[in-house]
């Protein structure tokens, strides 16, 4: 499933990322999300998402959770 269906507060293991843009992937692994690599989403809204990867937090929009498979 993509990330902007999970579930607040439970913690998923990011299995992939689906999307043929190369910057968006950079992007991603300057945040520290790539496959391998635990993320909890925090907050869920409507105008994003609020995830926790590593150390930090980040506030996400939906076209990008979608592209994050857990």
């Amino acid at each position: 499933m993509d990330l902007s269906v999970a579930e607040v507060g439970k913690e998923y293991v990011i299995k992939n990322i689906e999307t043929g843009d190369e910057e968006l992937k950079s992007f991603l692994f300057s945040l520290g999300c790539y496959s391998g690599e635990t993320i909890t989403v925090i907050a869920n809204r409507k105008s994003g998402l609020t995830v926790a990867i590593k150390d930090a937090r980040y506030n996400i929009d939906k076209d990008l959770a979608k592209a994050i498979i857990v």
